[in-house]
């Protein structure tokens, strides 16, 4: 996200990200946990890198990166690098349906 890019970079407790305890990818209606749609995660997971930081809004709340935050759980490691945004942008996308939004390289 290009308006993130100049927030100064802080260490996080993952304890803290509240969406880790949430139903964060199956939450749509038509998205299902399938062994395929896993997997599909889990190759997303393994290819992040921890060092990128996640993205929090104004209030805490995650933007971006869950994939990081899985990696780091499953990792052992008890924080990831963030950024918060002291108050949080406009949404990108209103009222699109999940397999409507494009994959984060395609935002221009």
């Amino acid at each position: 996200m290009r308006a993130a890019r100049d927030i100064e970079v802080q260490t996080v407790p993952v304890s803290d990200i509240a969406e880790t305890d949430e139903n964060w990818w199956y939450g749509d209606a038509n998205a299902v946990p399938t062994p395929r749609s896993i997997a599909s995660h889990v190759a997303l997971i393994n290819e992040v890198d921890p060092l990128h930081p996640v993205i929090l809004c104004a209030e805490g709340r995650l933007m971006d990166g869950m994939h990081r935050v899985v990696k780091a759980i499953a990792e052992g490691r008890t924080h990831v690098p963030a950024v918060r945004f002291s108050r949080t942008p406009d949404p990108d996308f209103v009222n699109v349906a999940l397999d409507e939004l494009p994959y984060p390289d395609e935002v221009v």
